[in-house]
């Protein structure tokens, strides 16, 4: 099967990215959940994809969606004790969660340091996590939208450039020397990215663009890790105009 084309959506500003995806985000759930009983999402952390929630909040047409009928997910989670700022769960639950009715069975985070599990048992809590919430047969969920952000590295989840978790075949890895800190982190694996009907990724500023350009350019995964993100449906960059400098110009579909 053909993968869809990829992409390339540019905004004049990190804000007016922002406001433009979180709008899009609530007409997307409202039109998938007139589709079907429950939308799984998987969110990012980093300043654009917390932006995005936190104007998401801001929203008057948040509660349009339906809290009660949406699953939420983490692409990666940093190993710090839960409630720990730099969590990204935390930071999604002060931007968004916190002022929303979403059931906490609905949220699918990442076991915390202090959980009492090791990172190596926290990886397969995870992945059991994954699993029974799948699709009959699946190894894990094929979530309806998933978001990244891109490091200047051109890192996606906790999935670094030369390294091997890029050819993890499973669902989940445990990381301990994250090349960006803090060392201890978990990451879904390129599979479970890939398996996502959406995925929405939100870069902005010049220090992405170079990434951004060599991954739409055909860069190889294993140097620029974003360059092998593909949804099944289909796979969207919103990029602002400094992150957008080294696109090629006939890859950009338009501003928003």
């Amino acid at each position: 099967m053909t993968q869809p084309r990829r992409q390339v959506i540019v905004h004049d500003s990190k804000d007016a990215l922002v406001d433009s995806v979180a709008g899009r985000f609530i007409a997307e759930i409202v039109s998938l959940q007139s589709e079907q009983s429950r939308v799984s999402v998987c969110l990012t952390g980093g300043s654009v994809g917390i932006g995005v929630l936190a104007a998401v909040a801001a929203s008057p047409l948040r509660n349009t969606i339906n809290w009660g009928r949406i699953d939420l997910w983490w692409g990666d989670e940093r190993w710090v004790p839960a409630h720990h700022a730099d969590r990204n769960a935390q930071q999604a639950w002060d931007a968004l969660l916190g002022s929303v009715e979403v059931p906490e069975a609905n949220l699918h985070a990442f076991p915390a340091a202090d959980s009492g599990l090791t990172l190596d048992e926290a990886a397969v809590k995870y992945a059991e996590d994954l699993r029974s919430a799948a699709a009959p047969g699946d190894d894990a969920v094929a979530f309806d939208l998933l978001f990244l952000g891109v490091g200047p590295d051109g890192h996606v989840a906790s999935l670094f450039p030369r390294r091997g978790e890029l050819d993890d075949a499973g669902t989940v890895v445990a990381i301990r020397d994250s090349p960006k800190p803090p060392p201890e982190r978990l990451s879904l694996t390129m599979p479970v990215i890939n398996k996502a009907q959406r995925v929405w990724l939100v870069v902005a500023g010049q220090d992405k663009a170079s990434a951004l350009g060599l991954a739409l350019a055909g860069a190889s995964v294993h140097l620029v890790p974003v360059a092998g993100v593909q949804g099944q449906r289909e796979t969207i960059f919103f990029v602002d105009n400094d992150a957008a400098v080294d696109v090629p110009r006939e890859l950009i579909d338009g501003n928003d």
